[in-house]
C-alpha cells in the first residue's frame, strides 16, 4: 500500500516552505527508486481566512522588515514568557479560526502522517487531535538553529531539531526525549550530491582557479547588493563575486549594467534560481543573512559564510550558532565585511577551517532522516 505523506508548512518568510519542498522533493526520489510513497505540500495560508492572513503572514514579513528591532523584542518576551501564557493565547486565537477547508483538504489527501515545517498547523492539528478529528501520526520540523516557545507544541508524535543542542532544549521543556530526533533541517537532495566546480564555473563565465565569494540578498533580493557589490570590488583582492538578486529584476539590471562596465570578468549577477546549488559549488565562501534554510544548505555544501543583518531573534541566534561552531565569521557593515575578506584572503588556511567546520556540522541528508523516521513509525520499527 502507498504510503501518503502530508506537508505544512506557512508562507511567512520563506524558509519553512522550502523545508516543505525539500521533504516533499525527497518523497519524489524515493518514488522514483521504487518506493511506494506520495507525498503532498500545502500552504496553510491558502486554507484561513483572509483577514487572519493579511494579519499573521503580511505583518510579519513587514515587521522584520521596516522594524526588526521591534520584532526582536517581540521575540524575547514571548519566549521568556511562561509557556501556558503564549501558548494559550496563540490557541485561542486559533479556535476561533475556521479550519473546515484545510480539514476537508487533509481528508481529501488522506494521509498516513503529516509533517509540519511551521508551528501555526501544529497548533491547529493539536487541537484537532484532542477532539479526535485528526488521527494520524502529526510530526513538527524546526526550521532554526534555536527553540522559540512557540515550537513547544504537545500531542505530537515526534519532533525534528536543528541540532542536537536544540534536541536538549525541547527535552528539557518537557518534550518526551523518545519523540525528539535531531536530524537537522531539510534542505534538498542536491546539496548532497557532487558538484564538478571547474565544469559548473565554466558554464557560468567564470574561472573555478580564481576565488569566489557569493552574496545573497534572498528570493527578493533585498538591500543595495549593487552598492556593497562595487565596494567590495573597489576593496583590493584578487577575487570573482557572484551576487544573486532574487526575484528584484530592477537590482538585476543595476548589477548588470555594474559588471559591463566597472568590473566585467569579476562580478556575475544572477536572478532568481531553484538551482542555488551550482553557483555554491563555485564559490569558496557565502555572504549572507543567517536564515535557517539558507544557513543549512551553505553547511550541507561545506561553504562557510560571513553573516550580515540578522534579523533580531532567530537569526541572530542561528549566527551564534554559527559562530560558536567555527562555520561563519560575522559582519556589521560594508566596511567590516571587505575588512573580513581582506583577512581571509592573507590567510587561506582560515578559511580553509572554516570549511571544514561547515561540512562537520552540516546535514545534507536531513530530509531522507526525517521521512525514514516517519516510515518507520508508520511500520512500527
Amino acid at each position: 500500500m502507498k504510503r501518503r505523506i502530508l506537508l505544512l508548512s506557512v508562507s511567512a518568510g520563506a524558509g519553512h516552505v522550502r523545508a516543505a519542498e525539500a521533504l516533499e522533493a525527497t518523497v519524489t526520489t524515493l518514488a522514483a527508486e521504487g518506493h511506494a510513497i506520495e507525498a503532498k505540500h500545502l500552504d496553510v495560508m491558502d486554507y484561513v481566512p483572509s483577514s487572519f492572513r493579511r494579519i499573521y503572514a503580511d505583518f510579519y514579513l513587514r515587521l522584520i522588515t521596516r522594524h526588526p528591532q521591534l520584532w526582536g523584542m517581540l521575540y524575547r518576551i514571548t519566549d521568556d514568557t511562561r509557556p501556558e501564557a503564549v501558548t494559550q493565547r496563540m490557541r485561542r486565537t486559533i479556535e476561533r479560526l475556521h479550519t473546515r477547508r484545510l480539514r476537508a483538504a487533509i481528508a481529501q489527501f488522506a494521509p498516513d502522517a503529516i509533517v509540519c515545517t511551521h508551528f501555526l498547523p501544529a497548533e491547529m492539528l493539536m487541537r484537532q487531535i484532542r477532539k479526535g478529528r485528526i488521527t494520524v501520526p502529526v510530526w513538527l520540523q524546526v526550521t532554526d538553529f534555536d527553540l522559540h516557545r512557540m515550537w513547544v507544541i504537545p500531542e505530537m508524535t515526534g519532533y525534528f531539531a536543528a541540532s542536537p543542542e536544540i534536541a536538549q532544549r525541547m527535552c528539557a521543556v518537557g518534550l518526551p526525549a523518545p519523540r525528539v530526533h535531531a536530524t537537522g533541517i531539510p534542505v534538498m537532495p542536491a546539496f548532497a550530491e557532487p558538484q564538478d566546480r571547474r565544469a559548473l564555473a565554466g558554464s557560468f563565465g567564470m574561472d573555478p582557479d580564481r576565488p569566489a565569494y557569493l552574496v545573497m540578498g534572498g528570493g527578493a533580493g533585498v538591500g543595495a547588493l549593487d552598492e556593497l557589490a562595487d565596494a567590495l570590488l573597489s576593496s583590493g583582492g584578487d577575487f570573482q563575486l557572484v551576487v544573486l538578486a532574487g526575484r528584484n529584476t530592477a537590482m538585476l539590471d543595476r548589477l548588470r549594467a555594474l559588471a559591463a562596465t566597472r568590473h566585467a570578468g569579476r562580478l556575475f549577477p544572477h536572478g532568481f534560481t531553484r538551482h542555488v546549488e551550482r553557483l555554491m559549488a563555485c564559490c569558496d565562501l557565502a555572504i549572507t543573512k543567517p536564515g535557517g534554510l539558507t544557513t543549512s544548505e551553505c553547511l550541507a555544501m561545506g561553504l562557510p559564510m560571513i553573516v550580515n543583518a540578522p534579523i533580531p531573534g532567530q537569526e541572530e541566534r542561528n549566527a551564534d550558532y554559527l559562530l560558536e561552531k567555527g562555520a561563519a565569521w560575522k559582519a556589521i557593515d560594508a566596511v567590516a565585511l571587505a575588512w573580513r575578506i581582506g583577512e581571509l584572503q592573507a590567510d587561506p588556511s582560515r578559511l580553509a577551517a572554516m570549511a571544514a567546520s561547515a561540512r562537520a556540522i552540516g546535514r545534507p541528508h536531513a530530509a531522507r532522516e526525517v521521512i525514514d523516521t516517519v516510515l518507520a513509525n508508520l511500520d512500527g520499527t
